[in-house]
């Protein structure tokens, strides 16, 4: 019993790195010289497609096109990969009506009749939309090609040496060919995109060692997103494994979201992630604004697809689902956890208290921001809220704030 559980939770965590990687692999397939930067490419990971408790595992949007979709569905039995796919991409679903494609990152090896699988796939998806197969010969091709990753399978025995040789692919990438691969570098490619890294590291002279200094910074926006009913998400969950699955898969996909949006992941707490956009520096456009609400609206998503996922695995039924999101805008303390450390940085500040403030007791996915972000938004995106009134906040006083309506704000082009 105890080698089954084992063998499934290393399945769940193949699955997670292998979405991990396949973004990597895909911003890189995009990026050709200067024409297109990494930054050019939006990538999401569990985006809803229309239909309830169906989510895409990655969508990509190339700069100037068309969406497609990549699922991984490495370990799955024929049956799940078929009636999975025609439910998220066939003639009904709403979300793939523009999309160009879906690749299926799948180990088809492992199925003595693919061709006939692979045939009923294509034939439940939704006209006009094709399938492209990225099976272990193809995938392990494109990770040699794009990332100079060479390893001869993808199984659970070679994860460490997978994720090892991905991570100094996208550090040669960050930091230049004199990448050393330290403890410095390390930390700063838990905190952000590579890509982002190297963009920052170009400008007004920049190291590794000045890019993120103690000190204070200024019109910060913190992002701060927990899961809905967590405590009794847990207290109901009588099999430990499903809790580390779900959280593992939380804290994949929230952190890839607030890196993915071009902010800083700060830390997680428990069953919270929190994210700082505007460091090291706010845009003069308020642009940071824009990319924390990308995130939010990114990170409803994956609260509500983690949620969907594990009540699948419990017996009670939970009356909450999704994430609580409070943003909040203003100055934070940088500051050294130890003597001239660079590779652990904390923060304080009063934008963060606020965010967890703005934290309130619903069932569902809710985004709550402070006055202050409001009121610097563009006039159409402020059309997305609606006011909140006034209303005490514990140690923070009287705060005025205001709610999103998810659907108004997506409308507004803010996805």
């Amino acid at each position: 019993m105890a080698e089954t559980q084992r063998i499934d939770e290393d399945a769940v965590e193949l699955r997670l790195f292998l979405e991990e990687t396949c973004c990597t692999v895909c911003r890189f397939l995009h990026v050709s010289g200067e024409v297109s930067l990494p930054e050019a490419v939006k990538i999401d990971r569990e985006v809803y497609m229309g239909v309830t408790g169906a989510f895409a595992d990655i969508r990509i949007v190339p700069a100037g096109c068309r969406p497609y979709y990549v699922e991984v569905k490495f370990g799955y039995n024929p049956q799940r990969i078929i009636r999975s796919l025609a439910r998220k991409y066939g003639p009904d679903s709403p979300g793939a009506q523009n999309a160009t494609k879906v690749v299926l990152v799948v180990d088809a090896s492992r199925h003595s009749d693919w061709s006939t699988i692979e045939a009923t796939i294509r034939q439940g998806l939704r006209p006009g939309l094709e399938l492209e197969v990225w099976d272990e010969t193809r995938l392990l091709a494109l990770l040699h090609e794009l990332l100079n990753v060479s390893i001869q399978s993808i199984c659970t025995s070679d994860l460490i040496q997978v994720r090892d040789a991905v991570t100094r692919a996208k550090a040669a990438y960050a930091f230049g060919p004199n990448s050393t691969g330290d403890a410095l570098e390390s930390s700063l490619m838990w905190h952000f995109g590579y890509w982002r890294l190297r963009k920052l590291l170009g400008e007004s002279g920049r190291t590794k060692l000045t890019l993120l200094r103690p000190g204070l910074y200024r019109d910060v926006v913190i992002v701060n997103a927990d899961l809905t009913s967590f405590s009794s998400y847990v207290r109901d969950t009588r099999d430990d494994h499903v809790v580390r699955d779900c959280l593992t898969s939380f804290y994949s996909k929230s952190r890839y979201q607030v890196i993915n949006a071009g902010g800083m992941l700060y830390q997680f707490i428990g069953d919270a992630v929190i994210g700082l956009f505007g460091i090291p520096d706010a845009d003069p456009d308020n642009d940071h604004l824009r990319r924390a609400l990308d995130c939010a609206l990114s990170l409803v998503d994956i609260g509500d697809s983690v949620s969907a996922k594990w009540q699948r695995r419990i017996d009670r039924v939970q009356t909450g689902s999704g994430v609580h999101i409070g943003i909040a805008i203003g100055d934070l303390q940088i500051m050294s956890m130890h003597p001239f450390s660079r590779t652990h940085m904390g923060a304080i500040g009063d934008p963060i208290n606020m965010t967890a403030r703005l934290h309130r007791d619903t069932k569902t996915s809710e985004i709550v921001v402070s006055n202050t972000f409001y009121q610097q938004l563009d006039l159409d995106v402020q059309a997305g809220f609606d006011e909140l009134g006034q209303f005490e906040a514990r140690n923070v006083g009287t705060i005025r704030a205001w709610r999103a309506s998810l659907e108004r704000l997506r409308n507004a082009g803010r996805s």
